[in-house]
Protein backbone atom coordinates (compact mmCIF):
# COMPACT_ATOMS: atom_id res chain seq x y z
CA UNK A 1 0.00 0.00 0.00
CA UNK A 2 1.67 3.56 -1.03
CA UNK A 3 1.43 5.89 2.35
CA UNK A 4 1.12 9.50 1.65
CA UNK A 5 3.78 11.68 2.51
CA UNK A 6 3.93 13.42 5.49
CA UNK A 7 3.25 16.93 5.55
CA UNK A 8 1.64 19.58 7.07
CA UNK A 9 -1.92 19.09 6.54
CA UNK A 10 -4.80 20.64 8.48
CA UNK A 11 -6.01 21.37 11.84
CA UNK A 12 -9.91 20.59 13.21
CA UNK A 13 -12.90 22.05 12.95
CA UNK A 14 -14.13 20.64 9.25
CA UNK A 15 -10.93 22.47 7.92
CA UNK A 16 -9.88 20.99 4.45
CA UNK A 17 -6.52 20.18 2.63
CA UNK A 18 -5.90 20.54 -0.55
CA UNK A 19 -4.01 22.57 -2.57
CA UNK A 20 -4.67 22.64 -6.29
CA UNK A 21 -2.22 21.96 -9.34
CA UNK A 22 1.37 23.29 -8.69
CA UNK A 23 0.37 24.12 -4.79
CA UNK A 24 -0.37 21.53 -3.46
CA UNK A 25 2.23 19.28 -5.64
CA UNK A 26 5.01 21.64 -4.11
CA UNK A 27 3.92 21.66 -0.47
CA UNK A 28 3.60 17.52 -0.68
CA UNK A 29 7.20 17.47 -1.88
CA UNK A 30 8.27 19.97 0.43
CA UNK A 31 6.71 18.65 3.44
CA UNK A 32 8.67 15.08 2.48
CA UNK A 33 11.27 15.34 4.48
CA UNK A 34 9.28 17.24 7.70
CA UNK A 35 8.14 13.45 8.96
CA UNK A 36 10.92 14.20 11.45
CA UNK A 37 8.61 16.99 12.65
CA UNK A 38 5.49 15.52 12.78
CA UNK A 39 3.97 15.73 16.23
CA UNK A 40 1.27 13.13 17.22
CA UNK A 41 -1.64 14.34 19.02
CA UNK A 42 -3.62 11.06 19.44
CA UNK A 43 -4.79 7.65 18.69
CA UNK A 44 -8.42 6.46 19.08
CA UNK A 45 -10.11 3.11 19.10
CA UNK A 46 -13.76 3.89 17.58
CA UNK A 47 -15.82 2.83 14.70
CA UNK A 48 -16.28 4.20 11.18
CA UNK A 49 -18.07 3.09 7.76
CA UNK A 50 -16.83 2.95 4.30
CA UNK A 51 -19.09 3.77 1.32
CA UNK A 52 -22.35 3.72 3.54
CA UNK A 53 -21.98 0.27 5.33
CA UNK A 54 -22.59 -1.35 8.63
CA UNK A 55 -19.59 0.61 10.88
CA UNK A 56 -16.80 -1.49 12.01
CA UNK A 57 -13.84 -1.16 14.53
CA UNK A 58 -11.21 0.88 13.26
CA UNK A 59 -8.27 3.32 14.49
CA UNK A 60 -8.18 7.08 13.79
CA UNK A 61 -4.44 8.33 14.06
CA UNK A 62 -4.15 12.50 14.51
CA UNK A 63 -0.51 13.45 13.51
CA UNK A 64 0.10 17.57 13.97
CA UNK A 65 2.48 18.72 10.54
CA UNK A 66 2.41 22.61 11.45
CA UNK A 67 0.46 24.01 8.68
CA UNK A 68 -1.71 20.63 8.35
CA UNK A 69 -3.06 17.46 10.27
CA UNK A 70 -3.47 14.20 8.82
CA UNK A 71 -6.20 11.82 9.86
CA UNK A 72 -5.29 8.14 9.76
CA UNK A 73 -8.26 6.09 9.68
CA UNK A 74 -7.64 2.42 9.70
CA UNK A 75 -10.24 -0.38 9.11
CA UNK A 76 -9.49 -3.59 8.79
CA UNK A 77 -6.75 -4.09 6.21
CA UNK A 78 -7.89 -0.28 4.26
CA UNK A 79 -6.50 2.68 5.72
CA UNK A 80 -7.80 6.30 4.61
CA UNK A 81 -6.35 9.39 5.15
CA UNK A 82 -7.92 12.59 5.43
CA UNK A 83 -5.76 16.09 5.25
CA UNK A 84 -6.82 19.33 6.85
CA UNK A 85 -4.93 22.78 5.95
CA UNK A 86 -5.89 26.09 7.46
CA UNK A 87 -3.01 27.84 5.38
CA UNK A 88 -3.74 30.01 3.27
CA UNK A 89 -7.19 29.06 3.70
CA UNK A 90 -9.27 26.26 5.33
CA UNK A 91 -9.24 23.14 2.73
CA UNK A 92 -9.91 19.72 3.57
CA UNK A 93 -8.95 16.46 1.18
CA UNK A 94 -8.50 12.71 0.88
CA UNK A 95 -5.22 10.39 -0.12
CA UNK A 96 -6.00 8.68 -3.28
CA UNK A 97 -3.28 5.63 -2.62
CA UNK A 98 -4.46 4.95 -6.75
CA UNK A 99 -2.84 7.64 -8.17
CA UNK A 100 -0.63 8.93 -5.25
CA UNK A 101 -2.00 12.30 -5.07
CA UNK A 102 -4.13 14.25 -3.43
CA UNK A 103 -8.20 14.24 -3.96
CA UNK A 104 -10.05 17.20 -2.74
CA UNK A 105 -13.65 16.38 -1.04
CA UNK A 106 -16.70 17.54 -2.24
CA UNK A 107 -18.50 17.78 1.46
CA UNK A 108 -17.82 17.56 5.35
CA UNK A 109 -20.99 16.47 7.61
CA UNK A 110 -21.14 16.51 11.56
CA UNK A 111 -23.37 15.65 13.80
CA UNK A 112 -22.34 16.68 17.08
CA UNK A 113 -24.98 14.74 19.01
CA UNK A 114 -23.48 11.47 17.60
CA UNK A 115 -19.21 12.81 17.48
CA UNK A 116 -19.76 11.23 14.36
CA UNK A 117 -17.89 13.02 11.19
CA UNK A 118 -18.75 12.00 7.41
CA UNK A 119 -16.55 12.74 4.11
CA UNK A 120 -18.17 12.49 0.99
CA UNK A 121 -21.57 11.63 1.83
CA UNK A 122 -20.87 8.35 3.45
CA UNK A 123 -17.51 6.94 1.82
CA UNK A 124 -15.96 7.60 5.15
CA UNK A 125 -17.71 8.17 8.58
CA UNK A 126 -16.24 7.61 12.08
CA UNK A 127 -16.79 8.41 15.39
CA UNK A 128 -14.19 11.28 16.59
CA UNK A 129 -15.20 12.66 19.90
CA UNK A 130 -11.57 14.33 20.24
CA UNK A 131 -12.15 16.00 16.36
CA UNK A 132 -15.64 17.10 17.35
CA UNK A 133 -14.64 18.22 20.74
CA UNK A 134 -11.89 20.80 19.46
CA UNK A 135 -14.10 21.81 16.97
CA UNK A 136 -16.16 22.94 19.80
CA UNK A 137 -13.28 24.32 21.77
CA UNK A 138 -12.78 26.41 18.73
CA UNK A 139 -16.10 28.13 17.64
CA UNK A 140 -17.23 28.46 21.18
CA UNK A 141 -20.48 29.96 21.38
CA UNK A 142 -21.55 29.84 17.45
CA UNK A 143 -22.16 25.93 18.02
CA UNK A 144 -23.83 26.45 21.56
CA UNK A 145 -27.37 24.48 20.45
CA UNK A 146 -26.44 23.28 17.21
CA UNK A 147 -26.24 19.84 16.16
CA UNK A 148 -25.71 19.44 12.45
CA UNK A 149 -22.91 21.17 10.65
CA UNK A 150 -22.55 20.84 6.38
CA UNK A 151 -19.32 21.97 4.61
CA UNK A 152 -19.49 21.68 1.06
CA UNK A 153 -15.76 21.95 -1.18
CA UNK A 154 -14.36 23.68 -4.61
CA UNK A 155 -12.71 21.10 -6.84
CA UNK A 156 -9.61 22.78 -5.06
CA UNK A 157 -11.02 21.56 -1.55
CA UNK A 158 -11.45 24.76 -0.53
CA UNK A 159 -14.43 26.03 1.24
CA UNK A 160 -17.44 26.70 -0.87
CA UNK A 161 -20.56 27.03 1.90
CA UNK A 162 -21.25 25.64 4.76
CA UNK A 163 -24.84 25.40 7.07
CA UNK A 164 -26.00 24.56 10.52
CA UNK A 165 -29.03 22.21 11.12
CA UNK A 166 -32.58 23.30 9.61
CA UNK A 167 -30.56 25.69 7.20
CA UNK A 168 -28.86 22.92 5.51
CA UNK A 169 -30.31 21.40 2.62
CA UNK A 170 -32.22 18.01 2.89
CA UNK A 171 -29.80 16.59 -0.05
CA UNK A 172 -25.74 16.92 -0.46
CA UNK A 173 -24.52 18.46 -3.17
Amino acid sequence: MVRPPLQPVLRPPLRPLLWSGALLTAGLLALDGAASKATPLYTLATTCSLAGAAPSRCSVEAVDQGSVTLYRHRIGNQETVIGISEEPYVRMGRWDPASSSWQPLSSATARLSANTVCFNGSELCVVNPNYLNSLRQEKGAALNGRDLIKVTFGRDGRINAYCYDDGCPTTTP
